[in-house]
């Protein structure tokens, strides 16, 4: 199986070998789930013979991976749970053979393009190959907490069948598949914006067939927009020119708008600019590799255009200026420039006498 380290692109991924006896592949798939997806118990139906291949494409925060593997049982105990959780919702799309879910009292039996979904802290059990055959699928890793619809109603759809014979179903498929397909070409920058429409396909399709199309749509698209906001911003920092007026453009929504989409979070737009911008040049100022480059330039690398203003606002939030900042965590001398850029004098050198 081909697995990526923590958030590599899909076309980073190293080769993991399953060779070895039967028992070596199984508790090598094991620990290879349980480090990708989640801890679970791996039973073979097929006693002879077993294999398994797959791939991780990381989306930021949301991860998706497609998988081929011989016939097996699975399931996950709460003894597996407390062992590890990464408190996500997964959804799967099978691709090839015939598999079932069940957990929550409910079972759900796919086939190829249907669709189904399960809680990684609730226990369940999985069968697949029923018919012999291998099964191929993708499976979407959404951590709970950025999924836009509330808990309770995505339980009503926990290890139900979800047909993608037509409309946003048919629409989430395709996207799927092509992330996988696709995915490894896609520049890093990009990849957090495809997980969010990820997440808001998956979100709207669930929201449709509750039937809150009134309701819940305009609750999901503003939670995705907020993440796009966000993901901007983060793209972003170093231009001076990144205002509340050019995100609200470059997003086609008015100014009054976005200050609504931020009212719930901890800080305005604005100040959200500014605590990542220093942040950033925090960070920076902390790095030996960068010990030798002008507060100046760091500041300038961040979006402050403005040397003095840019040290009055470090101190006033750290407490201290840059340079001291810098000369405190790497016990540097700073150079007479990271001074001036501080708005000090440098100090004077006493001559002869």
């Amino acid at each position: 199986m081909r697995v990526a380290e923590d958030e590599a692109p899909l076309g980073r991924c190293g080769e993991l070998d399953a060779a070895g006896s039967m028992a070596d592949k199984v508790g090598w798939y094991t620990e290879v789930l349980s480090r990708t997806s989640m801890p679970s118990e791996i039973h073979p139906t097929n006693s002879d013979e077993f294999h398994a291949e797959g791939t991780l494409l990381g989306l930021g925060a949301i991860r998706v991976a497609r998988f081929t593997h011989s016939p097996l049982l699975s399931r996950r105990t709460p003894r597996l749970i407390r062992a590890g959780d990464p408190e996500q919702y997964q959804l799967v799309l099978l691709l090839k053979g015939a598999a079932w879910f069940t957990q929550n009292g409910f079972e759900a039996s796919l086939q190829p393009r249907d669709m189904a979904l399960w809680d990684t802290s609730r226990p369940y059990e999985y069968g697949s190959g029923l018919d012999g055959r291998d099964v191929e699928a993708v499976v979407l890793q959404i951590p709970k907490a950025v999924m836009p619809l509330p808990a309770q109603q995505v339980d009503r759809f926990l290890a139900r069948r979800l047909t993608a014979g037509k409309g946003l179903e048919v629409v989430l498929s395709d996207f799927l598949l092509s992330l996988t397909i696709n995915g490894p070409d896609t520049c890093p920058g990009s990849l957090d914006a495809l997980g969010s429409m990820a997440v808001e396909l998956v979100a709207a399709s669930l929201a449709q067939q509750l039937g809150a199309q009134r309701e819940t749509p305009a609750e999901v698209r503003a939670h995705v927009l907020l993440r796009r906001i966000n993901s901007f911003i983060d793209q972003n920092l170093g231009q001076p020119d990144l205002t509340p007026r050019l995100i609200a453009d470059r997003h086609h929504i008015s100014l009054r708008t976005l200050y609504t989409l931020f009212e719930g979070e901890p800080e305005g737009v604005a100040e959200s600019i500014r605590r990542r911008r220093l942040e950033q040049c925090r960070a920076d100022l902390s790095s030996p590799r960068l010990q030798d480059e002008p507060v100046q330039a760091i500041a300038g690398r961040w979006g402050f255009a403005n040397a003095p203003a840019f040290s009055r606002l470090f101190r006033v939030v750290y407490g201290t200026t840059p340079s001291d900042y810098r000369h405190h965590i790497l016990g540097t001398r700073e150079h007479a420039s990271d001074a001036a850029a501080d708005g000090e004098m440098p100090a004077l050198v006493p001559g002869p006498s």
